[in-house]
């Protein structure tokens, strides 16, 4: 089954609100998917494989009593997704160590609790080119953008649109063939959430909704390939690629942050606000 029809099976399917009660669980899975990255980020740098860091995540998260979210699903062989450089996403960690001026994108999923967090950050190995930085910069800045848009009223369209907007006004290649999701008791639930689209189309957001809202945003074209291995998606020409993900669920007509950066950001002594508007606490007390 190509991927096409997948995601057309996946957003066929009726969109399941969750009670208050449902999401803080959610809450809790997310937040292990985030500490996960933290646990990372202590630990990228070069010379690091990504066999390693697969083999902490998964003790890590095995140990929190959860189990990893990806490990077997459709077959996928390990606990992490790991992208580096040009490749976009789906990326099987291996034993090839990490290089200074590197990018990786790791994406981690958890099943806790009887539902799934799923969250994703793009890292930098030691120093990165002007180019790169811009790159990250832009798309993170998508991600909040397509966040704020997540609220009542609105559609999957105004996610898709601000996402797109802000990156090809930059000159980035925005990802069809791949686009977030409903999140729950399965991985990808319905809606498909694109990350280019018409502002005002789409299917209507309403409170109890979760969604995993995930730019995927290349420097070059926006076009990829998906590799003989079953997984790896790669960009066309080759140029970087990066991705971050964030889970989000709608009360009281707002967007509310289930997962976060914060744990990535202290391990790496990174001072942010990006988060405050959608956090937890200003929202849901």
């Amino acid at each position: 089954m190509d991927q096409a029809m997948k995601m057309h099976i996946m957003d066929s399917k009726k969109i399941i609100l969750k009670s208050f009660e449902e999401i803080e669980l959610m809450r809790e899975s997310a937040q292990l998917v985030s500490k996960t990255l933290g646990l990372l980020a202590k630990e990228i740098k070069p010379g690091i494989t990504t066999l390693y860091l697969d083999k902490i995540a998964e003790e890590f998260i095995r140990d929190n009593d959860a189990e990893p979210g990806f490990l077997g699903m459709y077959d996928f062989p390990n606990t992490l997704c790991v992208s580096p450089n040009y490749e976009v996403v789906h990326g099987i960690p291996n034993k090839k160590p990490l290089q200074d001026g590197d990018i990786i994108s790791i994406d981690c999923g958890v099943l806790k609790n009887g539902f799934y967090g799923d969250h994703a950050y793009t890292f930098k190995i030691g120093e990165v080119t002007t180019e790169i930085q811009k790159l990250l910069d832009t798309a993170l800045e998508s991600l909040y953008l397509g966040i704020r848009e997540f609220k009542e009223g609105n559609r999957v369209g105004d996610i898709s649109s601000a996402i797109q907007n802000h990156n090809e006004s930059n000159g980035y290649g925005v990802v069809r063939e791949l686009v977030g999701h409903g999140l729950g008791k399965d991985l990808h639930e319905s809606p498909e959430i694109p990350n280019f689209g018409k502002k005002g189309n789409g299917k209507k957001f309403v409170n109890g909704m979760v969604i995993a809202i995930e730019p995927m945003i290349n420097m070059g074209t926006e076009k990829v390939n998906f590799l003989s291995d079953g997984w790896t998606v790669e960009t066309a020409d080759k140029l970087p690629s990066v991705h971050f993900e964030h889970d989000v669920a709608m009360i009281e007509g707002k967007p509310l942050l289930l997962s976060t950066f914060d744990f990535i950001y202290d391990a790496l002594g990174i001072k942010s606000n990006e988060e405050n508007e959608f956090k937890w606490n200003e929202i849901s007390n």
